[in-house]
């Protein structure tokens, strides 16, 4: 069970991310073909910008892990990812802030796992 103050952060942090990529005028009203939205390679980097990923794939899968509130990946990176893909974005600065706020709300809930002896 994930604690509930890390929860709620995510939660939060999730509202943050889609408010910036729509504030940024990133979000999209039509989503891409299921083929982009099936792509295989990291961040579906061969069929979908970074903020489309993060609209299209990312959002979604953290909002269904927060909604369940059992499970968080206890590893994200993507804030590290997120550095070099929304590199060329004049206006990045908050959307780096919450991507990597992200990565240490994961890393502090893996600090609460359970350990397996």
């Amino acid at each position: 069970m994930i604690p509930s103050n890390i929860l709620a952060a995510v939660a939060e942090l999730t509202l943050m991310l889609e408010k910036e990529l729509r504030d940024q005028r990133l979000w999209q009203s039509k989503a891409p073909s299921p083929q982009a939205l099936a792509s295989e390679q990291p961040y579906c980097f061969d069929t979908l910008s970074f903020p489309q990923w993060l609209q299209w794939i990312y959002l979604p899968q953290l909002k269904k892990l927060v909604e369940q509130g059992d499970y968080l990946p206890q590893e994200s990176e993507i804030g590290e990812y997120a550095d070099e893909a929304l590199s060329s974005l004049a206006t990045n600065e908050k959307l780096l802030m919450i991507l990597h706020a992200i990565d240490e709300a994961c890393h502090d809930n893996a600090k609460h796992a359970p350990r397996l002896h």
